[in-house]
């Protein structure tokens, strides 16, 4: 997801919605927070952005800020993790 200030935005935003239309998501910044992001509404998301229009829903943005928030899974070097990741679905499925 890439990132553009309030002020970016403002001197060009049919360059931002170009982008949004070409799949991309923007998140809009001021002072260094995200204040909005402006994403396509169709394709995989676009099934909840009437959920999110209307509040319904929130999107919290992920960027590269979040990574250490990405739980890490150690896994041993004898097994593949794709085999360690279906045993798990398949023993919650149970």
């Amino acid at each position: 997801m890439s990132t553009v200030s309030v002020r970016e935005f403002s001197y060009n935003p049919s360059a931002i919605f170009a982008r949004v239309e070409r799949g991309e998501s923007i998140e809009v910044t001021r002072h260094g927070k995200t204040i909005a992001v402006v994403m396509p509404g169709s394709g995989v998301l676009g099934r909840y952005a009437p959920l999110i229009a209307n509040g319904t829903i929130r999107l919290r943005p992920t960027t590269t800020r979040h990574l250490d928030e990405i739980p890490a899974y150690p896994v041993s070097e004898d097994i593949s993790p794709l085999e360690s990741l279906l045993a798990e679905r398949e023993a919650d499925d149970r």
